[in-house]
């Protein structure tokens, strides 16, 4: 469930993470989300595949790998890579 939040950032600020947003093709609350889901990783509970998406459902299973990935640290590199310092 979505619900709407308020914040007080810099004019500045929001004008280049709006731009920073488009040129990666998602809206400024996407953004937004994804950072907050980064920093918050470690204190949420793991989603259930029950609690999934139809996307995310239809897309499970999909790609085969040949060796075992630790999805969890490529995810965690890749969003360190896109919005870490």
């Amino acid at each position: 469930m979505n619900t709407k939040l308020t914040l007080t950032i810099e004019k500045e600020v929001i004008k280049i993470a709006k731009e920073y947003a488009k040129d990666k093709g998602q809206s400024l609350s996407e953004l937004v989300e994804n950072y907050f889901k980064f920093i918050t990783a470690e204190r949420r509970a793991p989603v259930k595949p029950d609690e999934l998406s139809p996307r995310v459902k239809r897309l499970r299973g999909i790609i085969k790998a040949d060796q075992e990935i630790d999805y969890k640290q490529t995810l965690t590199e890749e969003l360190f890579k896109a919005y870490g310092k």
